[in-house]
């Protein structure tokens, strides 16, 4: 039962990751379609956790959760996601979120953690936000499968949150959105990840609202 405590733990959008900061590309994509319903709206969530989460950003988790606190093997995971975030912002903001992520259990005593810090401020390392997360849980026990839940939970629930606060949707229709996301993160979760597969992303919608809105003049998320 720890484990799963230890899980929620992870997931609350309380924990200090750094989460609160990006949009995920959601705040450009409002901006492109200001008449999005919300039915578009959860449409977009969807594709997001079917064709990036599930088949980049949990690849990268998993890779790393499986180097067993190597850290040479994470640095080279980092690494890649690294060479194939093609989106700045994006990039930045993975580092930035996964700095965040590793500060906070750093200063929790967490020893891997700290040892992530060192590499990433030593220049070993990027901290991309997948990779630090698969490496942390899987020093706190958490097994592949609580790992992917908790992973695909915050992803969803930080472009839900964001919509929310830009005012896009309603605070209960944000939770029905979840809700109804939660069945899509198990069945993805449920796919086997074999060791030489590809990290594999294709959203090009969110890719070019992300891009588009580094450009913007006003802004209230990093990407």
């Amino acid at each position: 039962m720890l484990r799963v405590l230890q899980a929620i733990w992870q997931a609350d959008g309380a924990f200090p990751s750094g989460a609160f900061a990006f949009s995920y590309g959601i705040e450009g994509a409002l901006a492109l379609r200001r008449d999005m319903t919300l039915g578009d709206f959860e449409a977009l969530v969807a594709a997001m956790l079917k064709q990036r989460w599930a088949s980049y950003d949990r690849v990268a988790l998993l890779w790393s959760y499986r180097a067993g606190g190597d850290l040479e093997a994470i640095a080279a995971v980092d690494r890649e996601v690294e060479a194939s975030t093609l989106i700045e912002t994006l990039r930045t903001g993975s580092r930035r979120n996964g700095g965040a992520y590793l500060a906070s259990h750093a200063r929790l005593g967490q020893p891997l953690a700290i040892a992530l810090r060192d590499d990433v401020q030593a220049g070993n390392s990027l901290g991309h936000i997948a990779v630090m997360q698969g490496a942390v849980w899987s020093e706190l026990g958490l097994d592949e499968a609580l790992a992917q839940l908790c992973s695909g939970y915050t992803a969803a629930s930080g472009v839900i949150t964001a919509a929310i606060r830009l005012g896009a949707i309603g605070a209960l229709q944000g939770q029905g959105v979840l809700q109804r996301c939660l069945p899509l993160i198990e069945q993805l979760a449920a796919q086997e990840v074999p060791d030489d597969v590809e990290l594999s992303s294709f959203v090009p919608f969110l890719d070019i609202a992300a891009a588009r809105h580094a450009q913007a003049d006003l802004r209230l998320f990093a990407n």
